[in-house]
């Protein structure tokens, strides 16, 4: 039996999981409300709310999974890429937790691990499959070929798109998060009220600063017209802005399995829990009778039981890293 503990603490978001066998026993996520007032995450004060919350989340994942710390084989935590305080302290602590138990040390890639959060539960992805990894920091395609051997068919070229629909929301007057606001709002409205440019960048890469800059200069525009735009028109507003988004998204993705000729479709990463873009992936998965692959909500946004799952890959495998690693702020797939 193998029984590991997963730490994430890339982000706002402190993170404890236990895995047993391949199995996620309980996966604790403590948030951090602090950074509400500020419009975005600010690095220093969620280093120091990892800090208040690791020790606490750790020791109610281990109650939920009904273990006692020694019966722990295994700690894996997130390397990177992320804002460094907040990796130093998920790190130091399974450094630390996995130094005074003498237990082997797991280091996982934050990117790889939202990919491999499709292996928690069934239905599970054959090798090889795309996946389109969105968050607030990435926006990549991925080749799938194995847990750990991952190519980088295209990312995106400057704003990742949960950036844009961050600083769209910004735009709108939303609170943060905007993006689940946006989502929300654009349930009501209707995705064909206002146009918004495609950018056209060539291959499998992303950009969208230019569309940021479009839905500015759109809602100045309007605004300019009638100061009431915003009040009277925020849910066609958004449905526009995710419709945009997630079309380019989509179209980068149908053309990624024309390229590849893999038809096995997932998608990972915080945004992979918006509403548009899960449908939008549905309908074009039975449009061209792909294989769609969709995590629940609860994995798709920064958690522990992405990194206990890859953790618990690489201990089957005997991946280990001393004590003298440190986090990395960039990593790649």
């Amino acid at each position: 039996m193998a029984v590991i503990l997963g730490i994430e603490s890339s982000c706002d978001e402190t993170s404890a999981s236990i895995c047993i066998d391949g199995e996620i026993k309980s996966n604790i996520i403590a948030g951090q409300v602090v950074h509400a007032k500020y419009g975005g995450v600010v690095p220093e004060l969620a280093s120091r709310a990892h800090q208040q919350n690791i020790i606490p989340t750790v020791d109610q994942a281990i109650q939920e999974a009904k273990i006692s710390k020694k019966e722990i084989d295994a700690v894996a935590f997130t390397r990177g890429p992320g804002l460094l305080g907040s990796l130093l302290v998920g790190t130091s602590f399974a450094k630390s937790f996995a130094l005074a138990r003498q237990l082997p040390l797991i280091e996982v890639n934050h990117m790889q691990a939202h990919i491999l959060a499709h292996f928690i539960e069934s239905p599970k992805p054959a090798f090889p499959f795309l996946c389109l990894t969105v968050s607030g920091g990435h926006t990549q395609i991925v080749l799938v070929k194995d847990y750990f051997e991952m190519e980088l068919l295209g990312q995106t070229l400057d704003d990742a798109a949960g950036e844009a629909f961050d600083k769209t929301a910004k735009i709108l007057n939303l609170p943060y998060p905007g993006g689940p606001l946006i989502d929300k709002y654009a349930q009501e409205g209707n995705p064909e009220a206002f146009r918004l440019p495609e950018p056209q960048i060539p291959g499998l890469n992303f950009s969208f600063s230019g569309l940021k800059t479009a839905i500015l200069y759109m809602v100045q525009g309007k605004e300019a017209e009638n100061p009431n735009f915003l009040q009277e028109n925020m849910a066609d507003v958004c449905a526009s802005v995710q419709s945009r988004i997630v079309s380019i998204l989509l179209n980068k993705v149908e053309k990624a399995v024309k390229q590849s000729g893999v038809k096995d479709v997932a998608i990972a990463g915080g945004v992979s829990a918006n509403s548009g873009l899960r449908q939008g992936l549905l309908e074009l998965g039975e449009k061209h009778n792909w294989n769609v692959f969709i995590p629940k909500f609860e994995y798709c946004t920064d958690n522990a039981a992405m990194i206990a799952i890859a953790g618990y890959h690489k201990y089957l495998k005997g991946e280990f890293v001393a004590q003298d690693i440190a986090p990395l702020a960039r990593m790649h797939v």
